[in-house]
């Protein structure tokens, strides 16, 4: 699998590679859609395309490329939502509708999942959809909404009902021009840039009961919890192009020595146990093998060490204005969702005392 979707991803790449520097940068979405990125992780298509790991060797090569994460995570953001809720959640019809859509650059959906002040935690959230015979209205605000201010399409999670005190959640389709749902794009981090994130109000938007995503499953503990992981795991491979890039970029700026050489190469072989731990956890997303919460953890630590290296090190980190951007780019994307990452961590070493006890 990873041989042939690093093929078909390559050649890809390469096409949007060949379109001027300066023309990728000033549109940088429409540089994607002429080279054909889009059609990356989507069924329907190339075979050899229709994986997670062609969106994460995808990524990869943009972030070596150019060392702009939010270029990368931009892309590898709007194909996931495509791949895992569109294509995995949808019936026959919507995926039909969307699918194609998608895969020219018609058509941009983001999920809406996050509230101001609740986060994405199940219990706190208060969006919901009322039914109303066909249809369903659907109230409440989101925010942090990634790729929101050029999306077509918002995924917006609503309570549908509440259980013997449990709210039990639906996933619905609500394009941008309904009425009633108003976006107000929320301030840009010039370091992520192109990403950019909106505020969603939703004042009784109504939607066709053909709006549902998944049926009458539980979208929480179907889609949205099971997502961070996918976005999470898919993500090392950002990681790992950018780490490959920030290596290349000090390289270049620094006198050739054999000290320099001598961290240069350490920090080289680190890297690559990042890529290899990293192209095993996608690998597993397309082959359903278990995840290993360890891996991801040990990437994010050793990632984090190699860039305080290149601080501690490297002055042209501190004083070339490229790199410094994007080493100020990854500390913003090293503090998402910093607190269930730090759970997991704990879990993780709570599982040593109970390994103890057996």
């Amino acid at each position: 699998m990873l041989q042939n979707a690093s093929q078909a991803v390559g050649e890809i790449t390469q096409r949007w590679r060949a379109i001027d520097a300066t023309e990728r940068r000033a549109d940088p979405f429409g540089a994607m859609r002429r080279a054909g990125l889009f059609r990356i992780g989507l069924p329907g298509g190339d075979a050899s395309l229709d994986s997670f790991t062609a969106i994460a060797v995808a990524e990869q090569a943009m972030a070596a490329a150019t060392g702009e994460l939010g270029l990368a995570t931009a892309f590898a953001g709007r194909q996931l939502i495509a791949r895992f809720f569109i294509a995995g959640f949808s019936d026959d019809a919507q995926r039909s509708d969307l699918l194609p859509r998608i895969a020219t650059g018609d058509c941009w959906a983001a999920v809406a999942i996050s509230e101001p002040g609740a986060g994405a935690h199940p219990k706190h959230l208060q969006t919901a959809a009322e039914p109303q015979g066909d249809s369903f209205a659907i109230s409440g605000r989101k925010a942090w909404i990634t790729n929101g201010p050029v999306a077509d399409l918002f995924l917006v999670l609503a309570i549908v009902a509440i259980e013997d005190g449990r709210k039990r959640y639906g996933l619905f389709a609500v394009p941008r021009d309904t009425p009633g749902l108003t976006i107000t794009p929320m301030p840009s981090l010039d370091v992520l840039a192109p990403a950019s994130h909106c505020e969603l109000t939703l004042d009784n938007c109504v939607v066709p009961a053909s709006a549902r995503i998944g049926g009458a499953r539980d979208a929480y503990p179907a889609m949205a919890l099971p997502f961070r992981d996918i976005e999470d795991t898919v993500g090392t491979a950002t990681t790992a192009g950018f780490l490959a890039w920030l290596l290349r970029a000090i390289a270049a700026q620094i006198e050739p020595s054999e000290d320099h050489a001598l961290r240069l190469g350490r920090l080289k072989g680190q890297v690559a146990l990042i890529e290899t731990a990293s192209r095993a956890a996608v690998l597993s997303l397309d082959d359903g093998t278990p995840p290993v919460p360890a891996r991801l953890i040990g990437i994010r630590a050793l990632a984090g060490s190699i860039v305080d290296d290149v601080r501690a090190h490297f002055a042209v980190a501190r004083t070339d204005d490229r790199i410094s951007r994007a080493l100020a780019g990854f500390d913003v994307l090293a503090n998402v969702a910093r607190e269930p990452r730090k759970q997991r961590q704990i879990t993780l070493g709570q599982s040593l005392w109970s390994a103890r006890r057996e």
